[in-house]
This record gives structure tokens, C-alpha cells and sequence, in this order.
């Protein structure tokens, strides 16, 4: 995905949340909407990576704490000419790892305990090489705006039957109401997903670069995939709109990769990877 299209998408995210505005309160309504989108996404710039960290009760480590992960991280900072980020460790038997923060100067990988566990060292590697790579193309700060902006257009979609439907500001009056109701989330999920998807291929290419072994990436992933979805991440269930944030999908009942699919097929993730590394047949190697 280009960002000519990323900028086109979340510009139609932006129209979503003024047209909410609009029904809510008309003119007025747009332009409390506009300063409200404002301060919504200045908010998500600067606190995000703490509010998402918070979410899944990941605990900053040291490298004295887990040498071996932390200096993987280090290592693969050093090679993708990145800061070291912040690094932390999600108590979660759900093998799964995502990248946050507003630029790479104030970034943070965080990976479960699960995933520690469960994969071998090049594995991890692999992983956390993906995860730079969202660091690396600045997608942190992307997916945050668009999954704030979805939150909150879906927030305001939830009150707007209570607050506009006697308005003689709504030219729709209650049907248009209802209309906004149903299909504006729809939308802006959709462009989220979208968004998400094809930030994901990006990061797999980027981070195959990183660490230099793509199959590393796709053995990980092959494993993810197949363990993640038999394990609950009550956390993520809880906070769905952070789901896309994350390595591997972790909700459940996504298996294909079609329009509500936070993720790719996995399946087509690791033929891209067997493709970049020159094996289209065969064992990983």
C-alpha cells in the first residue's frame, strides 16, 4: 500500500467522523467534530504507546532481566540503524508481539511470554525484525490514528440516535440517523483492515531485510498462526480495535483474509517470504 492511498483512506476516515458531526449538530456540529478529531488524534500522539502498554499489562525489562531477548533487539536495532527501543514482555500464554510509539526515537516492542516460549532463537528474531520494521516505516504512528479515529467514530455513532434524533439540525431526520448509525463503523473498520493489511505485507519485507533470513519470519509465523488461534488474549477481546497492532491476529474467527480480516491469510504471508527468499517449493530452510 502507498502512502498516497493511506493518505486517501484516512482522509475518508476524517469525512466519516465531520458527517458524524454533521447529523449530530449540522454546521456547528462539523466543526465541533473537526476540533474534536483534533484533539482526539493529538491525544493518541502523545500517550498511545502508554495507554496500549497499560492495556496489556506489559512490564518494561532490562537487559540484565532477559539478556538474550534484549540484546536480539538491540542487535536488530543496530542493523536497521533504529534507536534502541523500549523493550517489554506481555504474561500472556498467546504467542504474539507488536511494535508501538509515535517515532522511532520513542518506540517500544513488546512480545508474550507465549512467544518466548514457544519459538526458537532465529524465530524471535525474526519476529522482533518484523516489529522494527513498523518502527522503521513509522506504521506505529499510523495505526494508532486510524484506529483512534475508528474508536471514536464508532463512540459517536453509539450516541447519535440519543442526541440528534429530535434535531432540527439532522436533515435526515431519524432515518439518517439510523443510516449513520449502521454503516459509519462499518466503514471505518473497513478502511481501518485495510489500512492494517497492507501495512503487515510491508513489515514482512522490511523485516525479512532486517534480520536477513526471511524464512525465519515464515517459520515464526506458520507457528503463530497455528498456536495463537487456539489460545484466548482476553485483553485484545476486550480492546478489538488494538487487535490489528499485533504480529499475528489475536482474536479468533479470522482465518481468511477477506474485508473484516484484521490480517492477512497467513498462508499468503509465508509464500510472499518463501518468494523473497527464492523457494517457492520445498522445506524451509
Amino acid at each position: 500500500m502507498n502512502y498516497l492511498r493511506t493518505g486517501i483512506l484516512l482522509s475518508t476516515l476524517t469525512c466519516f467522523f465531520l458527517t458524524l458531526g454533521f447529523f449530530l449538530g449540522g454546521g456547528i456540529g462539523i466543526v465541533i467534530a473537526f476540533f474534536l478529531a483534533l484533539a482526539v488524534n493529538g491525544f493518541a500522539y502523545w500517550n498511545s504507546d502508554k495507554i496500549v502498554l497499560s492495556m496489556y499489562n506489559a512490564r518494561a525489562i532490562r537487559e540484565s532481566e532477559d539478556l538474550h531477548y534484549y540484546r536480539l533487539v538491540r542487535q536488530l536495532a543496530q542493523k536497521a540503524n533504529l534507536p534502541m527501543p523500549k523493550v517489554y514482555i506481555i504474561n500472556s500464554d498467546q504467542p504474539n508481539a507488536f511494535a508501538t510509539g509515535r517515532n522511532p526515537e520513542n518506540s517500544a516492542v513488546a512480545a508474550t511470554t507465549g512467544l518466548l516460549n514457544l519459538l526458537s532463537s532465529e524465530e524471535i528474531a525474526g519476529v522482533m525484525a518484523h516489529e522494527l520494521a513498523h518502527i522503521k516505516n513509522r506504521d506505529t504512528l499510523l495505526m494508532t490514528l486510524t484506529a483512534t479515529l475508528a474508536g471514536a467514530i464508532s463512540m459517536l455513532a453509539n450516541f447519535a440516535f440519543f442526541f440528534s434524533s429530535g434535531s432540527r439540525a439532522n436533515p435526515l431526520g431519524l432515518l439518517g440517523v439510523i443510516l449513520v448509525m449502521v454503516f459509519a463503523p462499518i466503514g471505518a473498520a473497513l478502511i481501518q483492515m485495510s489500512i492494517s493489511r497492507g501495512r503487515e505485507y510491508g513489515a514482512d519485507k522490511i523485516g525479512a531485510e532486517i534480520c536477513g533470513h526471511p524464512l525465519w519470519l515464515a517459520s515464526a509465523l506458520a507457528k503463530l498462526d497455528k498456536t495463537a488461534s487456539a489460545i484466548d488474549n482476553q485483553p485484545a477481546e476486550a480492546n478489538p480495535a488494538t487487535a490489528h497492532m499485533f504480529i499475528i491476529n489475536p482474536l479468533h474467527g479470522k482465518s481468511i483474509d477477506n474485508l473484516f480480516s484484521t490480517h492477512p491469510n497467513t498462508e499468503n504471508r509465508i509464500r510472499e517470504l518463501r518468494m523473497l527468499a527464492g523457494e517457492r517449493e520445498g522445506p524451509w530452510g
